[in-house]
């Protein structure tokens, strides 16, 4: 156990030092009066754009004679039969039930207020006296 007590003391130790010297170096790089200037990168040549050939044109079908047939007549509203009725269905009537009605109950349990008296068993008297 007393490694682990030692490795994390080292640990916290390594972190608290470390956090130091980046503070101390950040401190350094704010007080500086000149600001970095960023390298000069090289300049990316320009790609030749891609040629490509041209789209075949679109070949022309031939244009078949097609007969032509009669279009269907529809029926009108009045041609239509009537609409059958929706007879009418009598529904029984359900006996009726004649259920005993339901003892008072209370709505929640109650909890009793006087504690139950618990006997004291005494021992036995002694025969000798001490």
């Amino acid at each position: 156990m007393a490694s682990g007590k030692s490795f994390i003391t080292i640990f916290l130790l390594a972190v608290i030092c470390s956090s130091m010297n980046l503070s101390l170096a950040a401190r350094h790089l704010m007080q500086t009066t000149t600001t970095p200037t960023a390298p000069n990168l090289p300049s990316v040549p320009s790609l030749p754009k891609p040629t490509m050939p041209p789209l075949p044109s679109m070949p022309t079908l031939p244009q078949g004679n097609f007969p032509t047939f009669p279009l269907p007549t529809l029926p009108t509203i009045s041609s239509l039969p009537p609409l059958p009725s929706i007879p009418t269905i009598s529904i029984p009537t359900l006996p009726q039930n004649n259920l005993p009605p339901l003892p008072n109950m209370p709505l929640f349990p109650t909890i009793p207020t006087t504690i139950p008296s618990i006997p004291f068993l005494s021992p036995p008297p002694s025969t000798s006296t001490p």
